[in-house]
């Protein structure tokens, strides 16, 4: 891991992403669904910029996140719904 990158967990999976990046950004890495919706579809950010809620996820316990719109911090801890 160098100065420039954090280590998150997102699920049960340990990332090393850049520090600058969003989380959504971090989870796109995995390729794997944010959330499901009602129906049991996959659902992943639209707009990646706050205004769909498409992309909502648990940062450190705290739900209903828009993953778009937060910055990756070391240890992190990153529940999606997918």
């Amino acid at each position: 891991m160098s100065a420039s990158s954090v280590r998150i967990q997102i699920d049960d999976q340990t990332l090393d992403v850049p520090a600058d990046i969003s989380v959504a950004a971090a989870i796109a890495r995995l390729q794997r669904p944010f959330r499901r919706s009602v129906q049991g579809q996959a659902r992943a950010p639209f707009c990646g910029m706050g205004i769909c809620f498409e992309c909502r996820v648990r940062i450190d316990g705290i739900a209903q996140q828009r993953a778009c719109m937060v910055t990756v911090r070391e240890g992190m801890q990153v529940a999606t719904d997918g």
